[in-house]
């Protein structure tokens, strides 16, 4: 079976006192319309770290730093395994911009789990609770 590692982006931010995280929904493909946490494979020679901030650059034209690895998902799609390192990221510049997503939104603590979210991005959203009190 084909194998896929990616970073997904974890982007967390202060709303007056009200933690959330972003999400985006993709715009293309099999699972277009599915939300996921935005982000990508990882290059020759690419920390999961290094491949988040490029990647949150070419798809948001947006600036993160990676503050750590929340956690790695493994899981299963029908024609590749995916491991996905979940990284925490702060926003430094820019304004999130949808360049290759077809919708993003924050959500909190209430609303987390109400995107149809893509299966193996599913898997994090337990820790990504704990962030979100």
């Amino acid at each position: 079976m084909k194998k896929i590692v990616v970073s997904g982006a974890i982007i967390l931010r202060d709303n007056n006192g009200t933690k959330e995280i972003f999400a985006s929904q993709r715009g293309y493909g099999e699972w277009k319309g599915w939300w996921e946490f935005p982000g990508g494979k990882l290059e020759a020679g690419e920390s999961p770290e290094q491949c988040i901030v490029r990647e949150i650059q070419e798809e948001l034209a947006t600036t993160v730093e990676a503050k750590k690895i929340l956690g790695v998902v493994e899981y299963d799609y029908p024609d590749f395994h995916l491991t996905m390192h979940c990284i925490l990221c702060t926003i430094t510049s820019g304004k999130l911009n949808l360049l290759e997503h077809e919708d993003a939104r924050w959500l909190n603590r209430q609303s987390l789990y109400d995107p149809i979210w893509l299966p193996a991005d599913r898997l994090i959203l337990p820790e990504i609770e704990k962030l979100l009190v």
